[in-house]
């Protein structure tokens, strides 16, 4: 199969476009044939040599964490999925192999494909969606009438985010640049903060809850505008050394699993229209270096999203 191969840690040029040996299924699994996969923050990260685990790392090593795609084969035992079902699914916490034509991974973690969504945007919807859903509903519990303020709001998780909280009943602040207003508006966001002009913490105060996809100094910030009792879930990590100011609030780390309950309730959520796909920007998977330089850039809108079959 062809694949993006990364042969040592470094800049997007460590990226390569080439041959790699064809993943066979073992028991409980599946092999599924890649139409789509997305990049996500973490993949620069880990290909720079940063994040968990990744000293370890076997070379040439694959990227990527989220994908749709088509059974081709299946594994002994396999019986709750067929050859030919369009599914898609998110790569189990430390293993990755998504920038690639092909994928085997346990049948237990993917689910079918909604039918009226294409396989580019089922996958932009794959890891957002489950790091959203299980951040508002499993960790912060976030309830019809509160606020929340959701940080980047113009970035694929935040942006599910937004129109999950929307669809709960949540009072929606958001932090985006001036370009993207429009976009997060299109969302649902109740209120935008230009992070470019205003200082949100000097705006916004008496929120139920937080949560917060930026980290650095943002995530410092944010427990000033939490209330007495509230909560903070972040995916993004504070500053070097960093303290938490408040022994008044909850700071809560979402435990991101895969499984294919989180998956299916994505599909509900979007077959009943309360989400829908973030907007995308479709690459070859051979120009993954490019994709790389403006994901590391962070300041992109929604998705990046290798076009694979």
């Amino acid at each position: 199969m062809k694949a993006v191969l990364m042969d040592q840690h470094g800049g997007p040029e460590m990226l390569r476009y080439g041959d790699a040996p064809d993943p066979i299924a073992k028991p409980g699994e599946v092999v599924v044939d890649i139409h789509a996969a997305t990049v996500n923050a973490a993949d620069y990260k880990v290909r720079q040599g940063g994040g968990h685990g990744a000293a370890a790392l076997k070379f040439p090593y694959i990227l990527g964490r989220d994908f749709s795609g088509v059974v081709s084969a299946l594994g002994a035992g396999v019986t709750d999925l067929a050859i030919g079902d369009a599914v898609f699914g998110v790569t189990p916490q430390g293993v990755e192999g998504a920038y690639a034509e092909t994928i085997a991974i346990a049948s237990a973690i993917v689910a079918k494909k909604p039918a009226k969504l294409g396989h580019a945007e089922t996958a932009a919807m794959a890891l957002t969606s489950l790091t959203a859903l299980v951040s508002l509903e499993d960790t912060l519990k976030l309830k019809s009438g509160e606020t929340i303020l959701i940080q980047g709001g113009a970035g694929g998780v935040a942006g599910f985010a937004i129109q999950l909280a929307k669809h709960i009943g949540a009072k929606v602040i958001t932090t985006a640049s001036a370009k993207n207003h429009d976009y997060v508006k299109s969302l649902g966001a109740d209120q935008i903060i230009d992070y470019n002009k205003d200082d949100f913490s000097k705006i916004v105060s008496h929120c139920d809850a937080v949560f917060d996809t930026v980290g650095g100094s943002v995530r410092a910030g944010s427990y000033t505008v939490l209330k007495s009792g509230g909560r903070l879930a972040w995916i993004a990590g504070a500053p070097e050394g960093f303290k938490i100011p408040r022994d008044d609030v909850q700071t809560l780390r979402p435990n991101v699993g895969r499984d294919r309950p989180h998956l299916e309730r994505m599909v509900q959520l979007y077959e009943a229209g309360a989400v829908w796909p973030p907007t995308i920007v479709r690459y070859k998977l051979s120009d993954a270096a490019e994709a790389h330089r403006v994901s590391e850039s962070r300041h992109l809108q929604g998705k990046l999203v290798f076009i694979v079959r």
